[in-house]
C-alpha cells in the first residue's frame, strides 16, 4: 500500500456521482512546452475524439491560447463543430469518406486531407459548385499502411491535384504523413519514414507543388525526434499532459501537466466479514473482516473491465485497487489496508489525475493492458466534464 498525498485538491460538486475535471490552464501550459520542443515549427493541437475525451471546444480554445496556431481533427464533423462555435483558426480534418460534408467544409474554410484520387474528385466537385478553391493536404503513406497514398500511386495523385489547382478548384497547401513508431524514437523505421516523406515531398515539389506546410511529427516525435518537425508538428496526447513515451519518461519528466482528473463519490460503505466473495463471479474474496466502499463509476462510464482487481483508486489519501470485477455502473474497493474507519458515503475517490500521489491514466493503462490514449478517450458521456482555469475563456 502506497501512502500518497492528501485527497485531491479538486472538488466534486455536491450531488454528482462522478465528474472529469479538466484543467484548461494545464492544456495551455502543455502547448507552450511543445512549442519550446519544436521552436522552428508551428503547432497543430489535435482535438479529435472530443479532444481525447476532454471536451472539444474548451480544449481547442485553451490550446490556441497556449500558442497553437492550427487545430487538427479526424472527421469533418469535428472541424465543422469548431467553425460553428466561431473558432476560425486553420483546421485540418484528415479522415473522410465518399459523400462526406465536403461542400460545407469548403464553405467553412476547413482544410481537407487527401489520400486517394476519389477524394480529389469529390472535393473538386464541391469547390466547383461553390465557385471557390478547396484547401487540401496530400497524405503520403510512408510505411504505416493505413490511410495515405502509396508511393506507387503518389505521382498520379500529385499530378491530378495540381491539374485541379490549375483549374482554380484546389489549393494544394500541405503534405503530410504519419509515423509507425514515434513512441520508440530509436526504431530504424522512423529514419526510413523520414526519408520516404522527404522523397514524396521532393517529387511533389519537382512537379510544381508549393506547400505552405509539411508535417509528420506526432506527440512523441515532437518531443524526441527533431528531424520530423518540418513546418508543423501535430501533438495529440501530450497536449493533454500525458506521456507519449511512457517507457522512457513520465509526464512530469517531460514538463507536462495531466489535464484530467476523474472523481467519483462514494455511494456506500459497509462492513463485511472475512471470506466473503465480492462483485460478479466472486473473483475476489475478503481475507479479513473489512469494509467495502462502492464508487459509482463502471465500464458504462468507460472504466475498463480489463482492469478488474487491478485498477488503482485513491481514497482518504491512500491508494487502493478495484476489488473484483468492474461492473457497468460501479466498482467496489476493499478498505482493509489502512482505510477502515476512514471512508464514508459522500467521500470523493480519485480514479486518476495529475496531483502528486494520485493514480494516473498511465497507471490505469498498465492495469488494463492498454495505452493512456484509450483510458481518457473512452470516458463516457455520463461522466460530466467540468472545465477549470482561465485559458481560452
Amino acid at each position: 500500500m502506497n501512502v500518497s498525498s492528501p485527497v485531491s485538491r479538486i472538488e466534486l460538486p455536491a450531488g454528482l456521482p462522478s465528474a472529469a475535471v479538466v484543467d484548461l490552464d494545464a492544456i495551455a501550459a502543455n502547448v507552450r512546452v511543445l512549442r519550446e520542443c519544436a521552436p522552428k515549427a508551428q503547432v497543430m493541437a489535435v482535438v479529435k475524439a472530443d479532444a481525447y475525451g476532454h471536451g472539444l471546444l474548451p480544449v481547442a480554445r485553451a490550446a490556441l491560447a497556449g500558442g497553437a496556431t492550427w487545430l487538427g481533427t479526424a472527421q469533418l464533423s469535428e472541424a465543422l463543430a469548431l467553425r460553428a462555435a466561431g473558432i476560425t483558426a486553420p483546421t485540418l480534418a484528415w479522415l473522410t469518406v465518399p459523400g462526406d460534408a465536403y461542400a460545407e467544409a469548403v464553405r467553412q474554410n476547413v482544410d481537407i486531407g487527401v489520400s486517394a484520387g476519389w477524394a480529389l474528385t469529390e472535393i473538386a466537385a464541391a469547390a466547383r459548385d461553390l465557385g471557390t478553391a478547396a484547401r487540401v493536404h496530400l497524405k503520403a503513406d510512408t510505411g504505416l499502411n493505413r490511410n495515405g497514398c502509396t508511393p506507387e500511386d503518389w505521382p498520379q495523385l500529385v499530378e491530378d491535384a495540381l491539374k485541379l489547382q490549375a483549374e482554380g478548384l484546389l489549393s494544394v497547401v500541405g503534405v503530410f504523413s504519419h509515423l509507425v513508431s514515434g513512441d520508440t524514437p530509436q526504431a530504424p523505421v522512423n529514419r526510413e519514414q523520414i526519408d520516404a516523406f522527404v522523397t514524396a515531398v521532393d517529387l511533389a515539389t519537382a512537379a510544381g507543388a508549393r506547400f505552405e506546410v509539411r508535417h509528420l511529427a506526432n506527440s512523441p516525435a515532437t518531443l524526441a525526434l527533431p528531424d520530423t518537425h518540418f513546418d508543423l508538428v501535430r501533438p495529440g496526447l501530450a497536449v493533454y499532459g500525458l506521456s507519449p513515451l511512457p517507457d522512457r519518461a513520465g509526464a512530469a519528466d517531460l514538463g507536462l501537466r495531466p489535464a484530467m482528473t476523474v472523481l467519483g463519490r462514494v455511494a456506500n460503505v459497509k462492513k463485511v466479514a472475512a471470506g466473503q466473495g465480492v462483485s460478479y463471479g466472486h473473483t475476489y474474496t475478503t481475507s479479513t473482516d473489512t469494509e467495502l466502499a462502492v464508487v459509482p463509476l463502471g465500464y458504462g462510464d468507460g472504466v475498463p473491465r480489463h482492469a478488474s482487481s487491478a485498477g488503482p483508486v485513491q481514497l482518504a489519501g491512500r491508494r487502493f485497487h478495484v476489488t473484483g470485477r468492474v461492473c457497468m455502473d460501479q466498482v467496489v474497493i476493499d478498505l482493509a489496508d489502512g482505510g477502515i474507519g476512514r471512508v464514508a458515503a459522500g467521500d470523493v475517490a480519485v480514479l486518476f489525475g495529475g496531483a502528486p500521489g494520485e493514480p494516473t491514466a498511465q497507471d490505469w493503462a498498465d492495469a488494463a493492458g492498454t495505452i493512456s490514449y484509450e483510458i481518457v478517450t473512452r470516458l463516457g458521456a455520463r461522466v460530466p466534464r467540468i472545465h477549470t482555469g482561465s485559458a481560452g475563456r
